[in-house]
């Protein structure tokens, strides 16, 4: 629609031009330009009479979106910023579309999008203010809604999750509320028969309570990210209903008890994140059927000493693996043959014991980070680990490892080696902050040449040899 009004402007711009021209007193070819003229004219009223019958946002509804957007702002006069049809020429963030009634084919419009917190230029959302309210009006008078989106619009007044009705979210595909301390209130009330969402992101909030089982609801998901909230408990066994579930992050949050061994039939999951809760007992081996899986994130939990998952052999799509701050024990197994695709590596604080494989800088030829720091590894620093092309970071601090380090020294920013004074470096290394005053390396024996002096043996061997050259030149010079 706004479209064709550029459309009509252009058009009448255009008409006003023609008429300046054919009046002048320099006119030329008049027959033509009327004709022309006269063409621009029809496709003008054409144009304006096809706008007209476009239909336009009821105003009952546009009344309800500027009062939906003074209770984010009230500083703000929205109803003089927008005076025209919402629709036509709308705030940014309000996105309306066309709905086509089956029966009777009449054409409406309504709003499908509101997303609200200024993130950036790009998306200059309507701006909240400190005060900002979350209106009734949202859950209960959009009947079309698609996406409802906040960013960090409930920062310091309490805003508490309304009472959302059974019939709301029947077109709902997108909510998310990111960085809104202020809204609080239980999950429990959040979440509904939202059959058409694909997206569930409620991070950085005051959500609490546990995850009721209605989530495995919502059959159409496909991320449910609930990170950096207040949400506790075991999780919910329905999560392993969703079968489109494509990404999964309950990180930072109080959940604890096992993994429940379901989350393995998440089989389409490309990211698992778990990490920063309570999690407890063993890691579930049912993980080993996430084949598509990319990042794996099980960091800073409570998962016992049962080692490093074998399993994780068998996941030959792994990009990220974090398995830091879980006391696993045990030594780091050989099982990154089929894992070259992993980029980094997140293995700090596992109470790790042995050698670090040889293997791993075999394999992993894409590794940008590897982090193995306080753990009780020991032994030398593969040469292979020196070979790595992509590296970034490599952090081995607080270990009992020995012998020389086989970096060159152009990744000497990207290591920290701190906390093993059996490491030695070359000459050509300086002591820097991030790995210590190593020690200095033993010169190696370099053997010197060995002169045939000294010897009866060569003393023999040099004589017998002059001799022979002695009589050869005699006998030339006598024969010649």
């Amino acid at each position: 629609m706004a479209r064709r009004q550029q459309i009509d402007r252009n058009s009448s711009s255009s008409s006003f031009a023609l008429l300046s021209f054919i009046f002048s007193p320099s006119r030329t070819m008049t027959v033509l330009l009327k004709r022309v003229l006269f063409f621009s004219l029809v496709s003008t009223l054409l144009t304006i009479s096809l706008q007209q019958e476009q239909p336009v946002l009821n105003s009952a509804e546009q009344d309800l979106v500027y009062r939906v957007l003074s209770s984010i702002n009230p500083a703000v006069p929205w109803r003089s910023l927008f005076p025209d049809y919402l629709c036509s020429y709308p705030p940014h963030g309000v996105v309306c579309d066309y709905f086509t009634d089956p029966n009777t084919k009449n054409v409406t419009v309504h709003v499908t999008e509101l997303s609200f917190g200024y993130v950036s230029d790009f998306t200059p959302n309507p701006p909240c203010s400190p005060n900002s309210t979350f209106s009734p009006l949202l859950v209960t008078s959009f009947k079309q809604l698609r996406k409802l989106f906040f960013y960090q619009c409930f920062t310091e007044t309490p805003v508490f999750i309304p009472k959302i009705p059974t019939t709301f979210g029947s077109s709902l595909e997108e909510f998310v509320f990111i960085n809104n301390p202020a809204f609080v209130g239980p999950i429990s009330g959040i979440i509904r028969n939202f059959t058409s969402l694909r997206r569930l992101v409620l991070t950085g909030n005051g959500i609490y309570g546990s995850l009721p089982d209605a989530i495995g609801d919502l059959v159409n998901v496909e991320e449910i990210t609930l990170s950096r909230n207040k949400l506790s408990g075991n999780v919910s066994v329905g999560l392993s209903k969703l079968k489109k579930l494509k990404v999964l992050d309950l990180s930072d949050n109080g959940f604890n008890g096992n993994v429940p061994c379901s989350v393995g039939n998440l089989t389409e999951l490309l990211k698992l994140d778990l990490s920063s809760n309570g999690f407890s007992g063993k890691i579930p081996e049912s993980l080993s059927n996430l084949q598509a899986l990319e990042l794996l994130d099980l960091s800073f939990n409570s998962f016992g000493n049962f080692g490093v998952p074998l399993f994780l052999a068998g996941m030959p799509r792994l990009k990220e693996v974090h398995l830091s701050g879980n006391l696993l024990g045990g030594e780091i197994p050989e099982i990154w043959e089929n894992l070259g695709g992993i980029l980094g590596i997140g293995f700090s604080n596992m109470g790790l014991v042995g050698e670090i494989p040889a293997s791993m800088g075999v394999h992993l030829r894409n590794m940008c980070y590897l982090s193995l720091d306080n753990n009780k590894l020991q032994g030398k620093v593969p040469k292979e680990l020196g070979n790595l092309e992509f590296v970034k970071s490599i952090n081995l601090e607080n270990n009992n490892l020995s012998g020389r380090i086989p970096f060159s020294a152009k990744v000497g920013e990207k290591l920290r080696l701190k906390g093993n004074p059996e490491l030695c470096a070359d000459e050509k290394w300086s002591h820097g902050k991030n790995f210590g005053e190593l020690k200095k390396c033993c010169k190696p024996d370099i053997s010197k040449p060995v002169f045939f002096i000294g010897t009866s043996h060569s003393r023999m061997l040099s004589s017998s040899s002059f001799l022979v050259l002695l009589l050869i030149w005699a006998l030339f010079i006598v024969y010649v």
